[in-house]
């Protein structure tokens, strides 16, 4: 099978929450293509491996660097991408920090509801807000992108907290790509459906298959849970040229969960 194999040398990509899971696959793709990779996080040390996402891309011969950065505090997410300028400016900046916290509504704390509303709705709309207006203000319109969910347009039991702030990130795209478009910036974003990573409860590098079980009230049509790097390939072309006249979609990567 063919690959687009997109190039993204001399270009600058900001990734939150890049330091694990889905986050740190995107910025190693970036890195592979060649991008300089900013990644922001609370910490460097990923949770499932043992070298931090910006050093394996030093290891490999890319430039990258980690930026401490809590998305819900405006001035740190300012530093993160004030950071990329060192790389010439943010081009690329994708969105991901995420919190899930599951529970019914009957008995959910309202200070958990806020709490993911926070990281997921706000973290983006900040991240958006912020990178959208240095483009601007350096003439150099790029990309935004941000991690949405099949929870953006499906609601699943146990999750309205997370389903809320998923579609609160889906919407934060349209209206962001129906502001920004007059200045060249796209904004789109990728809704991954059950991806074996930490961030899912009792996650093991040894358990992805047991996802696809009884954690689904149906089956995945491709007959297997997703892998962050089945992930990763919807964020490099959304930010290719390939990808130029696309803006305010949502892309859903979820091995077919969401087509019955």
């Amino acid at each position: 099978m063919g690959s687009l194999n997109p190039d993204f040398t001399d270009e600058t990509v900001v990734v939150t929450g890049g330091a694990s899971g889905i986050g740190r696959e995107v910025a190693l793709g970036f890195g592979d293509a060649g991008a300089n990779v900013l990644v922001g996080d609370l910490a460097p040390e990923p949770k499932e491996a043992e070298v931090p996402t910006h050093e394996v891309i030093q290891d490999d011969g890319g430039t990258a660097t980690f930026v401490e950065a809590d998305v819900t505090e405006r001035e740190q997410v300012r530093d993160l991408v004030a950071a990329a300028r060192d790389y010439g400016g943010v081009d690329v900046m994708v969105n991901n920090a995420g919190l899930y916290i599951g529970g019914s509504i009957r008995e959910l704390d309202p200070a958990d509801f806020m709490a993911i509303q926070e990281v997921n709705g706000l973290g983006v709309y900040i991240g958006t807000q912020v990178a959208a207006n240095d483009m601007i203000e350096r003439e150099d319109p790029g990309v935004v992108l941000n991690t949405a969910s099949i929870s953006s347009t499906v609601a699943q039991k146990g999750q309205v907290q997370y389903d809320a702030s998923k579609g609160a990130v889906r919407m934060i795209t349209r209206g962001a790509a129906l502001e920004l478009g007059e200045y060249g910036i796209r904004v789109n974003a990728v809704a991954p459906g059950h991806i074996a990573t930490e961030f899912v409860e009792n996650w093991s590098q040894d358990a992805p298959a047991e996802i696809a079980g009884d954690e689904m009230i149906k089956p995945v049509p491709l007959g297997r849970a997703g892998f962050p790097e089945d992930v990763a390939g919807a964020f490099c072309y959304l930010a290719s040229e390939e990808a130029s006249y696309v803006t305010g979609e949502l892309v859903t990567v979820d091995g077919g969960w969401s087509v019955f």
